[in-house]
């Protein structure tokens, strides 16, 4: 019993690790860079955020 529980053990890898295998080293930077910029978008524009990025995205498609 107590060698089956080392073996599953030992199989389950970090949770930093099965993410990096899944979206590789590009990937996680990636989703670190947008999370930053998103939050500090939203920071610092506070409730007008979507308003804001919805017109800022309109004017791409205005011209």
């Amino acid at each position: 019993m107590e060698k089956k529980l080392q073996t599953t053990e030992e199989k389950k890898m970090p949770r930093w690790k099965s993410l990096l295998k899944k979206f590789g080293i590009g990937g996680i930077i990636f989703f670190t860079v947008k999370g930053i910029i998103t939050s500090t978008l939203i920071y610092f524009l506070g409730k007008n955020f979507w308003v804001i990025i919805k017109d800022y995205v309109t004017q791409w498609f205005a011209q």
